[in-house]
């Protein structure tokens, strides 16, 4: 049989929940809970649009220009964001991974980034995904496999869907205190600000999303039991959370603003835990430093409200 544009397909079920999760990217393409979505979905034999579920490594977000400096050495990456002129998202999001191990609610699967130019490491990537009564949970662990220490961040790229409707018509409760403002035109890091000082991004108290255009990222997350949950809900008061803890210290939100293209036009709220901000291997920020041998894992749990 032909393999779909995304790659293999491994479903993982239970008790409610369904996820389909396809080989290219290590990319959660469905999710759903009694047959609600509760994220953006897309076809099998589809080109992944817009990152949409993509696991995100070594780093999450954008390096400006491609650039950075590590371990006393200039890399220059590929340019994979070139309206805008940085590497967007890291290296594995075309990457095919391989099973490591598949059973009915729960798939590891691996990767490995070979040393390359703007990147000479060699990392092993593990993502396992699983689901159970309170949701679905994704783990990365990264693994230098290599004689030299490698800068790593990770993170994943759910666009959440609380129900019908769009973006605008959702209710958002994000427990961040500050934001991480960015240049207009190229989304470049620019500082960190007290979301007091920007009304329009204050969702500590859970309000309606409205018409508000958001692709930042946030940090200072209050956490309750240890854990940071951002919410999406319906009208109704049905819709989705994620949640993780202070191995991600950052979230990036967006909201899925395609002017002019109504079939992608807000219909989700991408929320990005990340264990780094945009551009961290130029900032140094919550940056990650993997000395050979060593291990890092992160995680985050999807489920339904």
């Amino acid at each position: 049989m032909k393999t779909p544009r995304s790659g293999r397909q491994i479903t993982l079920s239970h008790n409610g929940y369904q996820a389909v999760i396809a080989s290219v990217g290590a990319t959660l393409r469905v999710l759903r809970h009694e047959q609600r979505d509760l994220v953006v979905p897309f076809d099998a034999d589809q080109v992944r649009p817009a990152y949409r579920g993509a696991t995100l490594a070594p780093w999450p977000n954008r390096i400006v220009d491609g650039r950075h400096r590590f371990g006393g050495a200039e890399h220059q990456l590929a340019l994979t964001e070139p309206e805008r002129g940085h590497a967007l998202h890291g290296l594995l999001a075309w990457a095919e991974f391989a099973d490591r191990s598949v059973s009915e609610d729960r798939a590891v699967m691996v990767a490995v980034i070979e040393p390359q130019a703007g990147y000479p490491f060699r990392v092993e990537v593990e993502v396992e995904y699983r689901v159970a009564d309170d949701g679905l949970t994704q783990t990365v662990t990264a693994r230098n496999l290599g004689s030299d220490a490698a800068p790593w961040g990770t993170g994943p790229h759910p666009y959440l869907v609380a129900g019908p409707g769009r973006v605008d018509d959702w209710t958002l409760s994000l427990p961040a205190s500050e934001v991480l403002t960015v240049t207009e035109d190229r989304l470049s890091p620019v500082a960190v600000e007290s979301v007091d000082a920007h009304a329009e991004w204050d969702f500590r108290a859970a309000h309606a999303i409205g018409d508000v255009f958001i692709d930042h990222a946030f940090t200072d997350l209050s956490q309750d039991g240890g854990l940071t949950e951002v919410t999406v809900t319906d009208s109704d008061g049905t819709g989705v959370a994620i949640s993780w803890d202070e191995r991600c210290p950052w979230v990036q939100i967006h909201t899925a603003d395609t002017p002019g293209v109504d079939a992608t036009h807000r219909i989700g709220l991408a929320v990005e835990p990340m264990t780094c901000p945009p551009d961290a291997f130029n900032s140094g920020v919550d940056l990650i430093t993997l000395a050979p041998g060593d291990a890092h894992s992160a995680a985050w749990r999807i489920s339904a409200v």
